[in-house]
């Protein structure tokens, strides 16, 4: 298929996707949102500073969005350090951008122990595409988030979905297996491994791996690269939802990337997970991705994937709630946090009683 008709299913302006009504309930009171609304880049820019630093006043101006959101396509992109993750994104832009797209992209980078701000090194790599002026690219630090994303990655993402994206790119840190609060954001999740990084062992391991909606091989022209797309394909035939066929790896010699159709027996509507081998660097590959992804969302309009698209949901609501009743416990309990603290230090409590006793104390006002 080639690009220009990848992601058909949105070309009419619609989606598949629960969207908001197109205007906000209330009289709009953040200067910011209807320059947003009309694609202004500076004020979408602020905004997702404001959002990310969490400036007070930064809520008003997500609740005034959230009615605007829900048209954009929001894909995932991770794996481990090495596999070329940024190189595909880039050539990803490239190819939404050839298909006449709005592209935005949410570089996750490390946060540094010292400053607390991001290395920015993803966002330099696609310095090629700051000049158009239908790509937006923000990096945002994890802040210390052990799922490989924080708080304001969510943040950003509805405040460009709101500016007009089609398609909202997440390209996280890549720190492991544990790196899955990414399945909690996209829509689509693309695990990208490369030959020679040790994702043979990694296959094999419960994690990252599993959270893929697409597996990506690439630096595909490598040797090894057979054996990576065999080892997953065992992992999935290992799932129990795929009788491996094998496609990927015949007639796929070095250098010789035809791309064949994965062969997959769905089971009861699940969606198997198809490989795709790239060359991320010369650009092959890409267009067959976008292609799988654009399945993926169409398979996200059947019964399982409204369930899908419900317990992330319901994942994503949890999440909120733990962190807005963390920060309303801490404000609430104040210095008695440090004091509870100090009992355990001095060993006069255990660290399990002085919780149980912070929330009694919380609950009580």
């Amino acid at each position: 298929m080639h690009c220009t008709v990848l992601f058909a299913l949105v070309s009419d302006g619609s989606a598949p996707f629960p969207q908001g009504a197109g205007g906000a309930s209330r009289e709009v009171m953040h200067p910011l949102t209807e320059n947003i609304l009309r694609s202004d880049v500076r004020a979408t820019a602020r905004a997702c500073r404001l959002c990310d630093d969490r400036v007070p006043g930064y809520l008003d101006l997500l609740r005034e969005l959230f009615p605007h959101t829900g048209r954009a396509f929001l894909v995932g992109v991770t794996g481990n350090p090495g596999a070329g993750k940024s190189t595909v994104v880039d050539r990803m832009i490239e190819q939404l951008r050839k298909a006449g797209k709005r592209v935005a992209v949410v570089a996750v980078d490390p946060t540094s122990p010292y400053s607390g701000g991001a290395i920015l090194g993803d966002r330099i790599r696609m310095q090629r595409h700051f000049e158009d002026p239908e790509v937006f690219i923000r990096s945002v630090a994890t802040r210390g988030a052990l799922g490989g994303l924080s708080r304001s990655t969510w943040d950003v993402v509805n405040v460009l979905d709101a500016w007009g994206a089609d398609v909202v790119l997440i390209e996280t840190v890549g720190v492991g297996q544990d790196e899955l609060e990414i399945t909690r954001t996209a829509h689509s999740t693309v695990v990208v491994v490369a030959p020679g990084l040790g994702d043979d062992v990694q296959a094999n391991k419960a994690g990252l791996m599993e959270c893929a909606d697409v597996f990506v091989v690439n630096k595909a022209d490598r040797d090894g690269a057979d054996g990576t797309v065999r080892d997953l394909e065992l992992m999935i035939a290992l799932g129990g939802e795929v009788v491996a066929a094998g496609a990927h790896s015949r007639g796929h010699a070095a250098g010789h990337l035809d791309l064949a159709r994965q062969e997959v027996r769905f089971s009861e509507g699940a969606w198997i997970p198809p490989i795709v081998r790239c060359v991320a660097t010369r650009n092959q590959g890409i267009d067959d991705l976008l292609v799988r992804l654009d399945e993926h969302r169409a398979w996200l309009t059947s019964p399982r994937g409204q369930q899908r698209l419900a317990q992330r949901q319901q994942e994503q609501l949890r999440g909120f709630l733990r962190e807005t009743l963390v920060d309303e416990a801490t404000a609430a309990l104040g210095r008695r946090i440090d004091e509870a603290a100090a009992r355990v230090l001095r060993r006069e409590v255990d660290p399990y009683t002085a919780s149980e006793e912070l929330v009694a104390a919380f609950r009580r006002g």
